[in-house]
């Protein structure tokens, strides 16, 4: 039986792929390294000196080649990157694999089965994979199939106060 837990960050609210990072950083104070796989973000986080330095505790992939996000490619552009993404998610399984990292971040992936791109058995069968990673899956699109793989899911609200 699997010993790492399954973490959800879903939700319309701004704030997902923040609080996965903050987790990653948690898990470097400790001396653990951290896999964060980007979907469907356009650039997602920029290769800057600073996401650098984060090396070798965290490590971020983006396997897209679009700057742009999903929703603002064409449909060439988009059927281009399909197999990229799927390359990302070819380099999560070989991360759960080997053992490769403590946490593993799929940021996004919930949107990649909202949108089709994977199904939720593609999901299932990489998530068994994981024995004692952790592992936080984010996107907006959450389906009832997926929040059965869940040991805890957070949803991000955005909350408009009045004076």
């Amino acid at each position: 039986m699997a010993e790492g837990k399954i973490t959800i960050y879903t939700g319309e609210g701004h704030g997902k792929t923040p609080a996965a990072l903050g987790i990653a950083l948690q898990y470097a104070s400790e001396g653990k390294r951290t896999v964060m796989i980007q979907f469907l973000k356009g650039k997602g986080l920029e290769d800057t000196e600073f996401v650098k330095r984060l090396e070798p505790e965290i490590r971020i992939f983006r396997f897209e080649k679009s700057d742009l996000c999903f929703d603002s490619r064409s449909e060439q552009e988009k059927q281009d990157d399909l197999t990229n993404i799927r390359n990302g998610l070819q380099f999560a399984r070989k991360e759960l694999n080997t053992g490769g990292c403590d946490l593993l971040i799929l940021d996004e992936v919930l949107d990649l089965v909202a949108n089709g791109i994977i199904t939720v058995e593609d999901l299932r069968s990489l998530l068994e994979k994981h024995e004692y990673t952790d592992i936080i899956l984010t996107g907006v699109n959450m389906s009832p199939e997926v929040c059965q793989f869940a040991d805890v899911i957070t949803k991000l609200v955005a909350v408009q106060c009045t004076n």
